[in-house]
C-alpha cells in the first residue's frame, strides 16, 4: 500500500513552499517560556491558539481548573483541540507537549532565542516536544490540498503536563469525554517509530528515627544511619537489575535511581527523619505492582536492621510502560514505511527507554505510537540538555512522513 504519486507531490509541494512558516511558528513556540516546574504555561497555550486560528484552524480552548492544576503542582494549563473532519472514517489524534524541563545551566545560546545556525534552531523544548506543534499543524494544513480524497477526522491535541505526568493532559481530555480517537500518534525525537516504552514507578520512602542531642547519640534514633543501609539495599537491588534483559529492540533494562535525599534537623541533632525520591523504570516484562510490593519490603527490611527505625513507603507516581495494542500496526506501517522514503534509510519500529504521555491513550485501549520531528536519537538533539536544537530539515521530513501516514490511512476510494 502507499500513497498515489499526485497525492505524494501535492503534500511535498505544500509543505516546501510553506516550510518557512513554519519554522517561523516553531520559533514562536521556542520564544514564549514553559518551564515544568513551575509549570505556568496558560500564557503558551494562549499564544498558540491566537497562532493557530490565524492560519485559519479552529481551536478549542479547555482550561484545567486551577485546583487541579495545583494538584499536579503546576500554576496553570490549558490543553488546545483542533478538530478537522474530512468524512466518515476513523479519527486519528495528534499530541505533543508544550511544557518543558528547566534550561539549566551550560547553554551557548540562548535557550529561549530560537536561534538558528547552521540549519539547526537552538531552544528548550525545540526538539521534545515544540517541534511537533510545527510538525502535526502543519501535515494537518498540507491535506487540505487532497482533502477530496479522504475520509476521517484529524485532531490535534496540544497538551501541557507532561513533565509532571500527563494526567491534566491527555488523560484528561480522554476522561473529560473531550476527544475519543480511534488512533493516536504523540510527539516523537527520533527517526525510530516507537510502539513501546518503559514504565516508571516513583517512590518515597521516608526513615524514621528519634531526635537527640548530637554530644548524646545513643539517647536517639539515627535516621540517617537507617538510610544507609537502606541506600545499601538499593543499590544492590540496582545491581540485580541489570541482569535482566528486555526482549524489545531498543529497550535493555529495568534501572533504579535516587534521585534525592532530603532529611535533618541541624548539624549538631541527631537526624529523625530521611526521605528517598526513587525512580524505578519498568521495563514492558514487567507488572508494575509486583515491582511496588518487591521494593517497599526491600527498604522495610532494611531500615528495621536500625534498631528503633521504621520506614513508610508512598507512591509519587505510576506510568505503565507503553505496548503495542491490536491495530498499532495500522499507524506504525504507514509512518515506517514513508520515514524510510523519505529520509533515505531504513526505518523500523521499536522501543525506546523513556516514558511518555503516550501512555494514556494506549491504557485507553487507543492503539498509540510515537513519531515526530528529530534526529537519528534523542540523544543527537540534546533533549533535556543544554543547547538542545533540531536540525530544520529533519522537520520538513518529519511533516511529509506523518501528513504521508495520515493521506493514506484516511484515503477513501473515490472509484
Amino acid at each position: 500500500m502507499g500513497t498515489p504519486d499526485g497525492t505524494e507531490k501535492s503534500l511535498g509541494a505544500f509543505i516546501d513552499t510553506n516550510h518557512q512558516e513554519q519554522v517561523r511558528f516553531l520559533a514562536d513556540m521556542v520564544r514564549v517560556p514553559t518551564d515544568n516546574p513551575p509549570g505556568d504555561c496558560a500564557p503558551h497555550a494562549e499564544r498558540t491558539a491566537r497562532l493557530l486560528e490565524k492560519i485559519g484552524l479552529r481551536v478549542e480552548r479547555h482550561p484545567v481548573p486551577a485546583d487541579e492544576a495545583r494538584a499536579n503542582t503546576m500554576l496553570s494549563a490549558t490543553n488546545l483541540v483542533v478538530r478537522r473532519r474530512f468524512g466518515d472514517g476513523p479519527v486519528i489524534a495528534l499530541n505533543a507537549h508544550g511544557d518543558v524541563v528547566p534550561p539549566g545551566e551550560g547553554w551557548s545560546r540562548d535557550p529561549y532565542g530560537a536561534e538558528i545556525l547552521d540549519g539547526e534552531m537552538y531552544g528548550r523544548g525545540v526538539a521534545v516536544s515544540k517541534s511537533d506543534f510545527a510538525t502535526y499543524t502543519w501535515a494537518l494544513l498540507a491535506l487540505e490540498t487532497v482533502a477530496e480524497g479522504l475520509g476521517g477526522t484529524v485532531e490535534l491535541h496540544f497538551t501541557y503536563d507532561e513533565e509532571t505526568g500527563g494526567t491534566i493532559g491527555p488523560q484528561w481530555l480522554l476522561e473529560k469525554g473531550i476527544t475519543r480517537p480511534d488512533y493516536a500518534i504523540s510527539a516523537g525525537f527520533g527517526y525510530g517509530v516507537v510502539t513501546t516504552h518503559n514504565g516508571c514507578l516513583h517512590l518515597e520512602a521516608e526513615i524514621r528515627g528519634r531526635q537527640a542531642h548530637a554530644a548524646m547519640p545513643h539517647t536517639g534514633v539515627d535516621a540517617l544511619e537507617a538510610a544507609t543501609g537502606v541506600l545499601a539495599a538499593i543499590y544492590e537491588y540496582r545491581t540485580r537489575c541489570g541482569e535482566t534483559r528486555s526482549q524489545v529492540a531498543g529497550i535493555d533494562s529495568p534501572t533504579v535511581v535516587v534521585g534525592l535525599i532530603e532529611g535533618g534537623v541541624n548539624t549538631n541533632v541527631v537526624p529523625d527523619l530521611v526521605s528517598l525520591r526513587i525512580d524505578r523504570r519498568l521495563i514492558p516484562e514487567e507488572d508494575a505492582d509486583t515491582v511496588e510490593a518487591e521494593i517497599t519490603t526491600l527498604i522495610e527490611k532494611a531500615a528495621a536492621r536500625t534498631p528503633g527505625a521504621s520506614s513508610a513507603v508512598r507512591r509519587i507516581l505510576l506510568a505503565r510502560p507503553l505496548v503495542p495494542l491490536p491495530g498499532t500496526d495500522r499507524i506504525a506501517d504507514p509512518l515506517a514505511r514513508h520515514a524510510s522514503r523519505v529520509i533515505g534509510e531504513e526505518v523500523t519500529a521499536g522501543g525506546v527507554p523513556l516514558y511518555t504521555d503516550a501512555r494514556h491513550y494506549a491504557e485507553a485501549g487507543i492503539p498509540t505510537v510515537l513519531y515526530g520531528a528529530g534526529p537519528r536519537t534523542i540523544f543527537e538533539a540534546n533533549a533535556h540538555a543544554a543547547d538542545e536544537r533540531l536540525n530544520l530539515d529533519d522537520l520538513r521530513k518529519a511533516t511529509l512522513v506523518v501528513a504521508l501516514a495520515l493521506a493514506e490511512i484516511l484515503a477513501v476510494d473515490l472509484r
